[in-house]
């Protein structure tokens, strides 16, 4: 299939592209800056891209250049819209106003372009942080503004997408994890791990749903893969269901098993809830995509944490 993918330089976006690659797809994907702009982990990931990826730079969603590509092209099968701001998102000040514009600018105008390009499928990146999405809390409510912009982006999105005919499935994120991570909990356990330390864990009551963001990738990849069986489709892949305590445990079994070397944790008394105690996806992913292997996934988190010392 032809697809045109947004996105493509933060964490699982890089790791969707692959796949889809792999899938023997063709992807061109979009990139907001020009390609001297990057640096840091996104231009590592933008360097590793399969070379089958055709790159077009400073293409920000709904802008003068990104109809221009729409146009250069007599098909496109599929729009996989996962890029979005995740600039301090987990914050209360999460500017969800700014967010919500880029997400959706001139969305009618894109979709509308699209369908005319015998497109049929649009897939949206959800997130577990929104509001009603998931299980856990009798309450589903937003993690915080970067939730509630989300839902409000997939509201539009499903708005737009039937009124130009097009079917809409939305793929939904809980926590993955792996290599090439930005500085987030998994990376901070195996960074204190790497300088000998023990690793602090302040919030081990939170039940959090984490997966390899490789296995997350291939379920992306499947998702996008499959025939349009109605209007709407909805995903919402799950790994380790499980305490943060748990996880963390989980987490320095596997790589002090293969770095033959202790990978401490201290738990302390959690006092922070301002966070839903518990929140988690429904689809049990591990056993449903094939090709996956668990141990080699924590093999290649544990050799890639391990060369950066």
């Amino acid at each position: 299939m032809q697809i045109l993918f947004t996105g493509a330089s933060s964490f699982t976006g890089y790791w969707f592209v692959r796949e889809l690659c792999r899938g023997g797809h063709e992807v061109t994907a979009t990139f907001t800056k020009g390609p001297g702009s990057y640096t840091g982990l996104r231009k590592r990931r933008i360097d590793l891209m399969p070379s089958e990826v055709s790159p077009v730079f400073s293409c920000s969603f709904g802008s003068p250049a990104f109809m221009e590509l729409l146009r250069s092209r007599d098909r496109w099968d599929v729009l996989c819209h996962h890029a979005t701001d995740t600039t301090r998102y987990k914050e209360a000040d999460f500017d969800y106003v700014r967010a919500i514009a880029q997400n959706t600018n001139h969305i009618d105008d894109v979709l509308k372009e699209l369908a005319m390009r015998q497109c049929s499928k649009v897939i949206l990146t959800g997130s577990v942080f929104e509001p009603g999405e998931g299980q856990g809390d009798p309450v589903l409510e937003a993690f915080s503004p970067y939730g509630v912009g989300k839902r409000s982006t997939a509201d539009l999105f499903g708005y737009f997408a039937r009124r130009h005919g097009l079917s809409f499935g939305k793929f939904v994120i809980p926590n993955p994890f792996g290599p090439l991570e930005e500085e987030r909990f998994t990376c901070y356990l195996m960074r204190s791990w790497l300088k000998g330390e023990t690793a602090v864990v302040k919030t081990p009551a939170y039940v959090r749903d984490n997966i390899h963001v490789s296995a997350l990738a291939l379920a992306y990849s499947d998702f996008v893969g499959q025939g349009s069986s109605g209007r709407y489709a909805r995903f919402n892949p799950s790994g380790y269901v499980e305490s943060q305590k748990d996880f963390t445990l989980r987490v320095s079994r596997e790589i002090a098993q293969r770095w033959k070397t202790p990978c401490p944790v201290e738990f302390l008394e959690q006092k922070d809830f301002s966070e839903p105690l518990q929140r988690y996806n429904t689809d049990a992913v591990y056993e449903r995509v094939s090709g996956w292997d668990e141990a080699r996934a924590w093999d290649e988190m544990s050799d890639y944490y391990r060369g950066m010392k």
